[in-house]
Order: structure tokens, then sequence, then C-alpha cells
């Protein structure tokens, strides 16, 4: 994955928590600005940045407009939402750890997703064998 296509903000390499956080910080807010805004405690907001808890639709969909970002990259990283960092402008060393990071989360990601489906697959053989 290279620096120029990756996307910084997908599913399988960020959390809501992640793209939330982003997106607030890319529009210039505090979390006690933004949270004072929906409506909201503060803490609510932190649980939402720290994937403790997920805002209802309404909120959502404020919390969309405030950032302006599309509800659907907040949920999943599709849509109109922010660009990544510019992992150029960083220096070298800082920019190959990120990217490291950022791979490996990916596929951490994608090991997961092929634990489920094994586990799956066992629980369908052993339920068929008994």
């Amino acid at each position: 994955m290279t620096e120029s296509d990756q996307n910084w903000y997908a599913a399988e390499i960020a959390t809501f928590g992640d793209r939330m956080t982003a997106a607030r910080e890319a529009a210039g807010m505090t979390q006690e600005a933004l949270a004072k805004r929906l409506g909201v405690k503060k803490s609510t907001l932190r649980n939402w940045e720290n994937d403790v808890a997920e805002p209802r639709a309404n909120r959502l969909s404020m919390l969309a407009g405030l950032l302006n970002v599309s509800m659907m990259w907040l949920i999943n990283g599709e849509g109109e939402g922010i660009d990544g960092p510019d992992v150029e402008a960083m220096p070298s060393d800082l920019s190959e750890i990120i990217l490291e990071i950022r791979e490996m989360k990916s596929e951490l990601h994608a090991k997961a997703e092929q634990l489920a489906r094994l586990e799956k697959r066992l629980r369908n053989v052993m339920v068929s064998s008994t």
C-alpha cells in the first residue's frame, strides 16, 4: 500500500471514533465545544471518540453536519470526509512508523475477519456432527 493511495480513514484501518476525532480536529473544535453544540455531555462525546458508545441517528446526522462530513464517512470511511495527513511533510522516520502501524492495523483487521469465518465454519461442523 503506497502513501498516496491509502485511505487513512477506511473501515479496516480507522474506527468511528478515529474518524470523528480527526474531523473534529480538522474543524478546529474542542470536545467541549462540539458537545455543547450537539447538546450532549463532554463524557458522552469522549465515549464516542473512544469507541465505547455510538451516537443515535439524530445525533449522528447533527454531528456530520457540524463536522462537514457525510454520515457514511463517519460510519465506514466512505463518502465525503477529510483527507488523511500529509505524510510527505512529516520527518521520514515518523512517516515510516505511521505507515507501518497503519499497514499492521489493516493486516490485523483482515486476520480478524478470517478468524471469524473459521470460527463460523467450526461451529457449523460441530452442529452438523451432533
